[in-house]
């Protein structure tokens, strides 16, 4: 049973009795040990399978590990509760969910159930949802339940906080509507679990009895209601065994809690701790690098991974001037490597902090055609925020597009039913005539009746931004589209991680339209549709087995590949400027240097870093350091060297001058082509869009909401905008347009 187990995932196995803490390393064979484990249980000590449960916290994961124990244990396996939290508490309250006031034929809500739940709870309360989004609410809601936080205590916590009562008297409402509806969301699951528990002794004693050995995987990532939930089925025999890691613990933003693992000793003093640390995935440089990062993190429990196998290559470092020279390279690198036939692109991924970061990877590998599958993710000009706004750049540029103008005539929402829609589709066809323009046309349309003055302010919006084509660039245009409609407004006041992941893509759009601009000679709306249509037509590719995956370092965990390429190693990108200029960014760059161990240990046998001196986000060029993580690999370890960073920044800024010179003429251009337009044209120019005024100039301190405080070191006119570079304390060098900055003096 033990052949070619290691002396400590022997020792793991053997030890049955009392509370165990399994510190499983990156690739130290962890459910081999608990199939074992469990085996042994059955097997040497005579445990009764029915008295034994494993939970972890995918189905695909419980899945995995019912294959592997009905195939060790054999007959008798199929009494052993092996499934996911949320399962196992389904069935428990299935059974007993009538001692705490429900009936056991309960319903349990999805996210669109609690969505519409939500918005008749925001109705009844009057509360206007364009300020307070449906979502923020349900983010509040199961951020309180992650925390075991009933309604009571959370309105007993919100006191003197006008918007947290609020949500307070919402969570309240929520609650009880659920309770009438006798249903359950998915947090409360894991909730009222707990709370049968607390409230019935009886039922806690059978299942204390039932599950005499509980073993719990990816412990790292449970939250306080799931450690709650353990604590009390394992109350009564301690024999406990929970496998994680602490230094991949990267879910923070999802509710898991670091502090379970960490303080596992604590909660259970007689407790033996195993460390997993002989890893059988990576080369000994590979792992040398990510113990290099991670004992920089100060809550952690210490342990150093190591390998017999080889020694391996050093780890690939480049820094590049642009983030499109990055992408050049992998994509060059990548198509090397598989045509010199040392990897296949299956073998290949390419890593990133954010979302937004796949787009240049994609029209990269497209252009060059290389296969690719996004996981975790979609195609970035799949995304529905994408696919949105060049709907509203397709309608104004060629209104003839139905499809188009039928995708964002509602976005956003201005009650269009689609009834009316139907009956402008009836009067098009019958007058042989687009869509838009039977919308233009909705006074003579006799069956819509009231229902026409919904339509007329689209079709004034269209219009007015058509106007606005010979004036301003695409990215004004854009710029002027996100405003008018709210688009980000909507998404910020949603405040959920799903939502600023949307925001980064429109950002990454943003980019796209600058450096478009920046590259033509004489760039154009229409131009530009039809270079993204171009590098779009994702659905062509051929997706057989054989592609190269790109995902977030999220995404990634418990995956392995030969090759690993980690992108956008910069401060501000990885880690973020929102974990540096946090209110605990001790904590929070902690967290994103697990994600960078993650990254590391992803790779079996070759790991490539890469980086950019200057990177454009939401259209704004930022210069960007090197990670402080690359700095904490061994300089030993790296082939290529980090660049010492240059002391004088006006020299930093004078090297890089030649590749701000043609966004500048182009940028400056533009008041030189209104001045050459009447004098209508030029009044109707500066009404639609008035020149904006900077309370500040050079050498002022000023606050950005993102990047902190910095110095303005230069400010650039440019007809109806002001390109500004500030210093920031934090952030480097930032050069933005103001009227999107929104900077405010100190």
């Amino acid at each position: 049973m033990y052949e070619g187990m290691n002396e400590k995932q022997q020792e793991a196995v053997l030890h049955t009795e009392g509370p165990l803490l399994i510190l499983a390393g990156a690739g130290s064979g962890k459910t081999r040990v608990l199939t074992h484990r469990t085996a042994y249980l059955i097997e040497e000590k005579g445990v009764n399978p029915y008295n034994i449960m494993a939970i972890t916290f995918t189905n695909k994961a419980a899945g995995e590990m019912r294959e592997r124990i009905d195939e060790m244990v054999g007959y008798g396996s199929e009494s052993i509760w092996v499934s996911t939290f949320h399962s196992t508490c389904v069935r428990i309250l299935r059974r007993f969910i009538d001692h705490i006031g429900f009936s056991t034929n309960f319903t349990i809500y999805d996210a669109d159930d609690q969505k519409t739940l939500m918005k008749d709870i925001c109705k009844r309360l009057q509360i206007d949802t364009k300020i307070y989004k449906e979502r923020m609410f349900l983010n509040v809601i199961s951020h309180a339940k992650d925390e075991l936080i009933d309604p009571i205590t959370f309105s007993l916590q919100a006191q003197g906080d006008y918007t947290k009562q609020r949500q307070a008297t919402v969570y309240q409402e929520y609650q009880a509507a659920l309770r009438s509806n006798n249903a359950l969301d998915f947090d409360d699951l894991i909730v009222k679990t707990v709370e049968l528990f607390k409230t019935d002794a009886e039922v806690l004693d059978y299942y204390n009895e039932k599950f005499r050995y509980i073993m719990v995987d990816e412990y790292q990532d449970t939250n306080t209601a799931q450690f709650e939930l353990i604590r009390l089925l394992a109350r009564k025999y301690h024999n406990l065994c929970v496998v994680g890691d602490d230094d991949q613990s990267i879910y923070k933003f999802r509710g898991a809690n670091i502090h379970n693992i960490l303080n596992f000793e604590k909660e259970f003093p007689d407790a033996a701790v195993i460390k997993l640390e002989q890893n059988y995935r990576s080369t000994s440089n590979i792992l040398n690098a990510a113990n290099g990062v991670i004992r920089n993190n100060v809550g952690r429990k210490e342990k150093v991974l190591w390998t017999e196998n080889p020694v391996g290559d050093k780890i690939d470092f480049h820094q590049f001037d642009t983030a499109y020279e990055e992408a050049d390279y992998i994509a060059m690198d990548i198509a090397k490597k598989v045509r010199t036939g040392k990897y296949r692109y299956r073998d290949c991924a390419v890593l990133y902090r954010t979302n937004a970061q796949s787009r240049l990877f994609e029209e990269r590998f497209i252009v060059s055609n290389i296969p690719y599958k996004i996981v975790g993710g979609v195609n970035f000009y799949a995304r529905k925020e994408i696919k949105d706004l060049l709907a509203y750049l397709k309608t104004i540029d060629n209104a003839q597009d139905d499809l188009a103008v039928r995708r964002i005539i509602n976005v956003p929402k201005r009650g269009i039913g689609a009834t009316t829609l139907t009956r402008v589709q009836d009067f098009a066809y019958e007058k042989e005539i687009s869509f838009y323009t039977a919308l233009k046309m909705a006074d003579d349309i006799p069956s819509l009746g009231r229902s026409a003055a919904k339509i007329k302010p689209f079709v004034t919006f269209i219009q007015a931004m058509r106007s606005k084509l010979e004036y301003f660039t695409v990215s004004q245009i854009l710029q002027d589209i996100i405003e008018e409609t709210g688009y980000v407004r909507e998404l910020e006041a949603e405040d959920t991680d799903e939502a600023k992941a949307r925001i980064e893509n429109i950002d990454e759009l943003l980019t796209k339209v600058v450096t478009y601009e920046q590259s033509e000679e004489n760039p154009t709306l229409s131009g530009f549709l039809e270079e993204v249509a171009l590098v779009a037509d994702i659905d062509s590719l051929d997706e057989d087995s054989d592609y190269v995956v790109l995902m977030t370092l999220h995404s990634a965990k418990g995956l392995e590949f030969p090759q690993v390429y980690l992108a956008g190693m910069e401060d501000g990108l990885f880690p973020s400027y929102m974990s540096i200029a946090s209110d605990n960014p001790t904590e929070e760059i902690e967290e994103e240097r697990r994600l960078c161990y993650v990254g590391i240990t992803r790779a079996k046998e070759n790991l490539a870093v890469t980086c950019a001196r200057s990177r454009m986000i939401r259209g704004e060029t930022q210069y960007n350091r090197v990670s402080r993580f690359v700095k904490e690999i061994p300089s030993e370890l790296l082939a290529g060297t980090v660049a010492p960073e240059k002391k004088n920044q006006e020299e930093e800024q004078n090297s890089r001058r030649a590749e701000f010179a043609k966004a500048k003429s182009a940028f400056r251009a533009k008041p030189m082509a209104l001045q050459q337009q009447s004098a209508p044209s030029r009044a109707f120019a500066s009404a639609s869009t008035g020149k904006i005024t900077l309370d500040y100039q050079v050498g002022d301190t000023v606050k950005h909401m993102k990047f902190g405080e910095g110095v303005v070191t230069q400010i650039v006119e440019g007809g109806r905008d002001y390109e500004v570079t500030v210093d920031f304390q934090t952030a480097g060098v930032k050069k933005m347009f103001a009227a999107f900055a929104k900077l405010k003096k100190i």
